[in-house]
């Protein structure tokens, strides 16, 4: 299926499947289907390779089924927030108040806290992570399930203290749920989410699939594919048993997108409560960030991650929150992600043993979001009326002050935290360093939530940062002004700027001491200077000279902009030699990009 839409967004698939294609390409996985999710429909899916082997007409697609394993976590934890909802359980309800198996359990010391249903939603029990023996224990008989939690699950930590993936804790999750709603986990889940939602293809049953849909699981060994078997429902289905398609989990994803925003529309058919569906989506239990291998001259990559309820959740500096889950079992590989902000997501899953699916799904994602508008427009945080108001007001008092308009537009702090007078006397200073002020529309506005803000307005001499950020007050009033003057550098900064950016831009050969515009004080370091231009102009060359960002009477920060990435340049004179005693470049932080949540 491709969509009908217009040609950019038909390009961007073509890309999408494009890199799907390269990903592919000399892997060993019989079969594998994808689709692409917006707005909470499935806009975009292949199939690729083969359901079974040896039947050539046996191509996967849309409809076809395959055992998703862990993803069945969300589907849980779900049910549970479910049961939360209506008050038959609490979230810091001890395990043992629901499960009698586990009345006695207690943790590895004797000062460890209970263990709670929060703990097993959030991965912090403390029980050992259990890949890949727990995906041996999927057809564990009920009995021999209660025997072991009788027995005292080992603990490697004690309970709270950290992120431990562990599917005994989801398979303990499924005895909550069915001791709690007097019905067997798999039912509950059925009736509870999967009819309201019509997932027709999803099921606990290997008989409940039409053999023609079934994808069977394989795993390439001694030259060829060998047939991996299945296990049956049983104990621990609740950490991973579900079979299911494509077309189900694009609407399983585009459940959880259309939580986003948050809103005052009726609450619509979908069974789990809006609110219920972003509080999965949060990272309520925090995973060691890792630092990701690169190239020499790119920038180091940080793999910020948490674990919410039965889902990841990843914080990328290039693309925002990412949410969701991968699924890793005998014969099975799968995974699905999206970013909430947009309402974009992929699903893959795969029928060869742990499957890459993990991989090809963040590459479809990100070639999506790579094509921008096409298929990705995510919503960004937009600054309250109250908050504009407020800079309404704060433009008006840099260009004619007023003692009604300030007393009115800030919170009782200001003028205890700064005199009135005072401030008043700095922005009368500000206006003869820069003259009138107007908004600067080159730089764009940011802000990190609906109650704070900051922009750039310039003048005939230089430009000031201002920001604000408001009081929690019902009718919210300013409780903090920030104004940043940068005056406009002089010509011989400007020269030398120019020609280190120059020096940057022929690849780091020759000195900035060769210009003689630019003369260096005794202390300055050549050799640690020279690096860095070269350093800058591996990674980031070829570069321009950007906007002053910072300045005294002796000091001036630019950006330097390129298309590679960002770096600041500070230049800083010796005020009874002229000469410059600080040239700093510097990478520039990076930030989170400013999405809706």
């Amino acid at each position: 299926m491709r969509s009908n839409e217009d040609p950019t967004r038909t390009d961007a698939l073509q890309r999408a499947d494009d890199a799907a294609d390269r990903f592919l390409a000399g892997r060993r996985i019989p079969g594998v289907a994808y689709g692409v999710v917006l707005g909470g429909e499935l806009i975009h899916s292949r199939g690729i390779g083969t359901l079974r082997i040896g039947e050539d007409a046996a191509l996967p697609d849309a409809d076809s089924v395959f055992r998703i394993a862990s993803m069945t976590k969300s589907f849980t934890a779900a049910a549970i927030l479910l049961l939360r909802d209506e008050g038959l359980l609490g979230l810091d309800d001890p395990v043992g108040l629901h499960v009698p198996e586990l009345t006695d359990l207690h943790g590895p010391t004797a000062d460890a806290p209970p263990v709670t249903i929060r703990h097993l939603l959030t991965m912090s029990a403390g029980f050992p992570t259990d890949d890949p023996w727990g995906d041996r224990q999927q057809g564990l008989e009920r009995g021999r399930f209660a025997e072991l939690l009788r027995a005292g699950p080992a603990f490697a930590w004690s309970p709270g203290l950290r992120f431990d993936y562990s599917n005994l804790g989801y398979g303990i999750l499924g005895l909550v749920i069915t001791n709690i709603a007097g019905r067997e986990y798999r039912d509950v889940v059925q009736e509870r989410l999967l009819d309201p939602l019509g997932m027709s293809a999803t099921t606990f049953e290997l008989t409940s699939v039409r053999p023609e849909r079934l994808a069977l699981g394989y795993l390439w060994r001694d030259d060829a594919y060998q047939p991996e078997p299945f296990d049956p429902y049983g104990a621990l289905a609740a950490m991973g048993g579900i079979y299911t398609s494509v077309r189900d989990l694009a609407r399983w994803i585009g459940g959880f997108t259309d939580a986003f925003p948050p809103r005052d529309d009726p609450e619509g058919p979908h069974p789990l409560r809006r609110a219920s569906r972003r509080e999965m989506q949060q990272g309520h239990r925090v995973i060691p960030p890792s630092i990701l291998a690169g190239p020499p001259d790119a920038p180091i990559g940080l793999e910020s991650s948490g674990y919410g309820y039965g889902l990841f959740v990843y914080d990328d500096l290039r693309f925002g929150r990412i949410v969701g889950h991968s699924g890793g079992y005998p014969g099975f590989g799968s995974n699905m992600r999206w970013q909430p902000a947009s309402g974009l997501g992929v699903v893959v899953v795969a029928n060869h043993r742990y499957a890459p699916a993990t991989a090809l799904a963040s590459a479809l994602l990100r070639s999506l979001l790579e094509s921008g508008p096409a298929v990705s427009s995510p919503r960004r945080v937009a600054p309250a009326p109250v908050t504009l108001a407020a800079r309404g007001a704060v433009e008006s008092l840099l260009n004619d002050w007023d003692d009604a308009l300030a007393a009115e537009t800030f919170a009782m702090n200001v003028d205890l935290d700064e005199p009135l007078a005072r401030r008043r006397a700095e922005i009368e200073r500000l206006r003869q360093v820069h003259g009138r002020l107007v908004v600067d529309l080159n730089e764009p506005e940011t802000h990190l939530s609906s109650l704070d803000l900051s922009w750039w307005m310039r003048g005939d001499r230089g430009r000031v940062q201002v920001g604000v950020l408001m009081t929690p007050e019902p009718q919210p009033r300013i409780q903090d002004l920030t104004l940043a003057s940068v005056p406009e550098p002089s010509a011989e900064a400007c020269a030398a700027a120019a020609l280190i950016v120059a020096a940057i831009d022929g690849g780091g050969t020759g000195s900035p001491r060769e210009a003689r515009a630019v003369a260096l004080a005794p202390a300055v370091d050549q050799a640690a200077l020279q690096r860095s231009i070269r350093a800058a102009s591996a990674r980031f060359g070829p570069l321009r000279l950007g906007p002053v960002i910072a300045g005294t009477d002796v000091s001036s920060s630019w950006r330097l902009l390129g298309e590679h990435g960002e770096l600041t340049l500070r230049l800083e004179r010796d005020p009874v030699s002229g000469t410059l005693a600080v040239i700093e470049l510097k990478t520039v932080a990076l930030e989170l990009p400013e999405h809706a949540d």
